[in-house]
């Protein structure tokens, strides 16, 4: 039995686009920024994305063939994060801003900030009096200041 054609996937709509999803596909934050690789999506099917560089997908977003016949979804994947919470909103909006000097990608919450696992970055939040909790969650850090286009 022959395989599936691998589906290439060139443009990128909003969760809103009515086009029908044919797969889902999972991805971390990371593999959210890649714009040209291979991926499986959780049918199996194999898809290349051949996507506008510094395109950083977002959860719900539907990725459609040359045709925009066919829609894959992106889902983000669970993945390891620290999820960073503090005594009150100011000490949060500290640690924030510390993290920011340090350019690192966040996902920012009224309640939490959430960042990849780092040990030095653990100690640091530490040193703030912040509680640092190991979970395996979808992260969505902040798209950045020049990537709000869509």
């Amino acid at each position: 039995m022959p395989s599936e054609e691998p589906l290439v996937l060139s443009q990128v709509r909003s969760p809103q686009d009515s086009t029908p999803i044919a797969a889902e596909l999972r991805l971390t934050a990371e593999e959210r920024t890649r714009t040209r690789h291979r991926f499986v999506t959780d049918t199996g099917r194999v898809v290349y994305l051949r996507l506008v560089r510094g395109t950083v997908l977002q959860h719900g977003d539907r990725l459609l063939d040359d045709t925009g016949t066919m829609a894959v979804r992106v889902a983000a994947k669970p993945e390891p994060v620290f999820t960073v919470t503090a005594k009150t909103p100011l000490d949060l909006l500290r640690i924030a801003y510390h993290l920011g000097n340090r350019h690192v990608h966040i996902e920012i919450a009224c309640e939490y900030l959430r960042l990849s696992p780092d040990p030095v970055l653990k100690t640091l939040l530490e040193g703030f009096n912040a509680e640092v909790r190991e979970e395996v969650v979808p992260f969505q850090p902040e798209r950045g200041a020049y990537n709000h286009h869509r």
